[in-house]
């Protein structure tokens, strides 16, 4: 069930869902934005009217040719990343040509429960145990670093052999206790 206050209201099913922000940069900058705060960028990924300054992630609002949006999603921040790193390469080399980019989406990966996920990657669709442990090994094989890797790896074997978390939420009541 869900708490609220002093009141417990049973229920099988919980829902929850946070809302999300994009960062102010858009204000920082004095540009444009969506109705969620994101920068209306050119297709290079500047600023309008500022070609010296690039906005990728979330905090871009970036089209593809077709209109629709680039999610803002860690798999095309990397790609934006990497667009904004060869094009300032060029520029230092002496090329100022403008450069679109052009984002490729390999597919999606949810984890939708414990131990079951949903994957797409358009020649594939996988849900199940088997999507999860897939996605797992996704998130994992794209952290940085070893160290990374068997930290979350140990993390999430703990988890799964013991059904206990390593971390707990702790939160204190309205009321003062000091």
């Amino acid at each position: 069930g869900v708490v609220f206050g002093d009141t417990h209201l049973p229920a099988r099913t919980i829902l929850w869902a946070a809302g999300v922000a994009a960062s102010p940069a858009a204000e920082w900058l004095g540009a444009a934005a969506d109705r969620a705060g994101r920068v209306l960028v050119e297709p290079d990924l500047t600023v309008p009217g500022s070609p010296e300054i690039f906005v990728v992630g979330d905090a871009a609002h970036v089209l593809r040719p077709d209109g629709r949006m680039v999610p803002g999603v860690a798999p095309a921040a990397k790609q934006q990343g990497r667009h904004v790193a060869a094009t300032i390469k060029a520029r230092l080399a002496g090329d100022a040509t403008p450069r679109p980019f052009h984002y490729k989406h390999d597919g999606d990966l949810a984890t939708i429960g414990k131990r079951a996920a949903a994957i797409d990657f358009g020649w594939i669709k996988l849900t199940g145990r088997s999507a999860w442990w897939l996605w797992g090994l996704a998130h994992i094989y794209f952290l940085i670093g070893f160290r990374n890797r068997l930290a979350v790896s140990l993390s999430w074997l703990w988890i799964y052999v013991t059904g206990q978390r390593s971390a707990r939420l702790i939160t204190q009541g309205d009321d003062d206790r000091s």
